[in-house]
């Protein structure tokens, strides 16, 4: 039996394609990842190319693996189209909202990884699934939180904002 190739699983191996990409060039993370070299230097794809690379091994597979689970049951429930839009749409306002706040607060780190995007996908799914919304509410808000607990750098913002935009576009789509 043959498996269709579905958007969720190409959307994958363009994170790794990244992944590998951006460690194979001089620093690929400053130059993909989304950052005040956004501003500095005019470079336009940051808000797109940040959600396709990742700061290390673990934070790669942890995202597609998430991905992997939520992506392709949401792309069977909505189709395609539906999906692609949910995904790169609400991925781009997750990253400009993202900067907004870095540029707001004066906060700056380098964004990196395809969770404020993920979270998107979450937060669509809380909206039109009752039943399990408190649990996604929770588990968005430690994935956020918990890390910092640790002393890990994570930009919680990001998630929080995808959540509200997956919640958001849930409504328009």
């Amino acid at each position: 039996m043959s498996k269709k190739l579905t958007i969720t699983n190409i959307i994958i191996f363009i994170n790794i394609v990244m992944f590998l990409l951006q460690n194979t060039i001089q620093n690929g993370g400053l130059l993909f990842g989304l950052n005040i070299y956004f501003l500095k230097y005019n470079l336009w794809f940051q808000p797109l190319s940040s959600m396709f690379v990742h700061g290390g091994i673990a934070h790669i597979f942890m995202n597609m693996f998430i991905l992997f689970q939520f992506g392709n049951e949401i792309e069977k429930a909505i189709g395609k189209t539906k999906y692609i839009v949910l995904y790169f749409i609400g991925g781009l306002l997750t990253s400009v909202g993202s900067f907004a706040y870095m540029y707001f607060s004066g906060n700056w780190a380098n964004l990196v990884g395809a969770s404020g995007a993920i979270c998107v996908l979450i937060g669509f799914v809380a909206l039109r699934d009752k039943y399990n919304r408190k649990g996604l509410v929770v588990w968005v808000l430690l994935i956020s939180f918990a890390p910092l607990l640790l002393g890990l750098p994570i930009a919680w913002y990001a998630h929080v904002v995808g959540f509200i935009i997956g919640w958001i576009l849930g409504y328009i789509l």
